[in-house]
């Protein structure tokens, strides 16, 4: 039995709330069970110097946790302080959302997607990117109304969610009292069924080729479901 008697196939509650910030280009709150993440999109009409003159955009993101997400305050982390946990994540989060991008239809652009964690119980990272992307295609929907942007350049949904191994089963969606007892902890990041990428480690204990398919197999589930809620808040 999981802690919070969930079946091993069954994903945590998702609710995604759009236009939750009035400044920002795009917004939503993300909602995975106790995870709580705030997505932002900001339109930046500037590219990175090495992309200047090129003709291709570029989306890129920053990830951080408010002092009371977790049980215990964590220090606020400075600009130029970042963790090594922050960097990682915040690259992932960008590049995983570039996979899904038709760089050249963007334009010469920037979009810079905000990802700061309200309240964490596991899963922060894949939540940020579902929500992330949530966040940059309502960015994205403003640029084409305004005509500045013709043919959508969002090629698919980008959804991530996390599989493990938990007392010796294959589960779907690990909170924080899973995945810190998990033998076996992996992220998918996946759109329209096909990889981005994969992040599993064994944390304990070995797993099997046949253990591994089982997994992706549950995250390839989880995605579907993910992508039905981010294709609902935005249509």
């Amino acid at each position: 039995m999981r802690p919070s008697g969930r079946q091993t196939n069954e994903m945590r509650e998702i609710s995604i709330e759009t236009g939750v910030t009035m400044h920002a280009e795009g917004s939503c709150l993300i909602k995975c069970g106790n995870t709580h993440v705030l997505c932002t999109a900001t339109i930046d009409e500037r590219v990175p110097p090495f992309l200047k003159n090129s003709g291709l955009g570029w989306v890129t993101a920053e990830y951080g946790m408010l002092p009371r997400a977790t049980n215990t305050r964590m220090r606020r982390e400075a600009k130029n302080g970042q963790s090594g946990r922050t960097q990682e994540i915040q690259r992932l989060i960008g590049r995983s959302l570039r996979a899904g991008v038709d760089r050249v239809a963007l334009g010469e652009r920037q979009i810079v997607v905000d990802c700061d964690v309200i309240q964490a119980d596991g899963g922060t990272r894949c939540a940020s990117i579902t929500g992330g992307w949530v966040a940059l295609k309502l960015a994205v929907q403003k640029l084409m109304k305004a005509g500045d942007v013709i043919s959508d350049p969002l090629i698919d949904p980008v959804a991530a969610i996390s599989c493990g191994i938990y007392a010796g089963q294959e589960v779907l969606d690990l909170d924080y009292l899973e995945d810190s007892e998990a033998g076996v902890d992996g992220n998918f990041v996946m759109t329209a069924g096909k990889l981005i990428e994969v992040q599993m480690s064994a944390e304990g204990s070995t797993y099997t080729r046949a253990q591994m398919d089982a997994l992706l197999d549950l995250a390839e589930k989880g995605v579907a479901e993910l992508t039905a809620a981010q294709l609902a808040a935005v249509s």
